[in-house]
């Protein structure tokens, strides 16, 4: 493919506590708000705590989901004093760090994220053709003797457009939500904090050879794109769950699930299988937050995507 030239990232988000449970980026975002920028940097980077209420509280979210609140609806729709505070602290953002899909907006939003599954470092976003995200899951993945060279780095494609994309890193003109676990809520762990603040460094050197003007050639990334979301068995009266995500598939996030595959252990004893018509690939298996949500686990298709070579077209 011919090498392709794209504008300087000269302006980067870095948000953590959007969930204010998931204790790694909350942490790591108070580490990166005790350095103050002296002017000298090559990049301007914004740090920002999403969800300060939630934080101080540890829980994921005070009224409504904040991570749910980036619509162009919900961005657009009018509040007052009886609105949840997220869908207000949603407008803030906005206005911080876009407006969403405008010029203004920031180059790059990283949002850092924690699940309870076994997923490793995940980059999750909207577009499986942006160039930028792509190299960078790309230089995640090349690293080695760091620490976290034992962690899988993947891309995960959410299929929305741009107008129902309800997360915060959908806001800048490039974004990703950083996931990484397993790790409890309201439990921060040294080995997931480590590889979450050396992912963001690793990012962060890619930009910074990027704006230089380094050519970074092309090639192939896995992307895995989300095909559907499977909730747990349930009563069909109380709608209370019958069951567990099976021994044989917790914690195999990512490894292929194909048809007749045990699935779910019901309380009774009983093994469900999976019927699907094809191998998928699972992720978020027994996901904490999500069992308000009605999701076990989601499920991919994986496929190759070819990048091209990328420089600053600065330097063309």
């Amino acid at each position: 493919m011919k090498a392709v030239a794209m504008p300087t990232v000269s302006r980067v988000a870095v948000c953590g506590g959007t969930h204010g449970n998931e204790l790694a980026g909350i942490y790591l975002v108070r580490e990166m708000l005790k350095k103050r920028a002296d002017g000298t940097e090559p990049v301007s980077v914004v740090t920002v705590m999403s969800n300060p209420r939630a934080a101080q509280l540890c829980v994921r979210y005070v009224e409504t989901d904040l991570n749910r609140c980036f619509t162009r609806a919900a961005l657009s729709a009018p509040v007052s004093e009886t609105s949840p505070y997220e869908m207000v602290r949603s407008q803030e953002l906005n206005a911080l760090l876009g407006p969403k899909a405008s010029m203004q907006a920031v180059d790059l939003l990283c949002d850092l994220h924690n699940t309870t599954a076994n997923t490793g470092l995940c980059l999750i976003t909207y577009s499986d053709r942006d160039w930028i995200c792509l190299h960078i899951c790309k230089h995640l993945q090349a690293r080695t003797n760091t620490k976290m060279a034992s962690t899988p780095v993947r891309y995960v494609h959410f299929d929305i457009p741009l107008n129902e994309a309800y997360s915060l890193d959908s806001v800048g003109k490039h974004g990703f939500a950083m996931e990484i676990g397993p790790q409890p809520h309201g439990v921060v762990r040294s080995v997931i904090f480590s590889a979450m603040q050396e992912g963001v460094q690793l990012m962060m050197d890619w930009i910074c050879q990027f704006n230089s003007g380094t050519l970074f050639e092309g090639g192939w990334v896995d992307v895995y794109t989300m095909v559907k979301n499977i909730d747990y068995p349930r009563d069909s009266e109380t709608h209370v769950i019958t069951a567990a995500v099976h021994p044989d598939l917790q914690d195999r996030d990512f490894c292929l699930l194909h048809p007749g595959d045990p699935m779910f252990l019901c309380f009774s004893g009983e093994t469900l299988r999976y019927r699907g018509k094809e191998a998928l690939y699972p992720f978020f298996i027994n996901e904490g937050a999500y069992y308000e949500k009605g999701v076990a686990l989601s499920l991919a298709r994986k496929r190759r995507v070819q990048i091209p070579s990328v420089r600053s077209e600065t330097l063309r």
